[in-house]
C-alpha cells in the first residue's frame, strides 16, 4: 500500500516562492481568486492551511507551473 501526504508548510512556502519569481503580490493573487482579503493566502505561507484544489489549479495556471510542481509531498 502506497501512502504519501503533502507537506503543509513546504507547499505554502513553495507557493510564495514562485508568487515571487513570477513578480506576483498577495494583493494580484487575492484579486485573481476572488478573495476580499489575504489571509487565506498567508494561512498557505505560515502552512496553517491549503489551498483548495479549484484554487491549487487558479494558482499552477496564474504562475505557469503545474500543480505537480506547487505540491511538496513529506519526506
Amino acid at each position: 500500500m502506497m501512502t504519501c501526504a503533502i507537506d503543509i508548510l513546504a507547499t505554502g512556502q513553495n507557493i510564495r516562492k514562485l508568487m515571487l519569481a513570477k513578480g506576483m503580490t498577495v494583493k494580484d493573487m487575492r484579486k485573481a481568486l476572488g478573495f476580499s482579503t489575504g489571509q487565506a493566502i498567508y494561512k498557505w505561507f505560515r502552512g496553517q492551511s491549503l489551498p483548495t484544489l479549484d484554487n491549487i489549479l487558479i494558482v499552477s495556471k496564474m504562475l505557469g507551473v503545474t500543480i505537480d510542481e506547487i505540491i511538496i509531498e513529506e519526506g
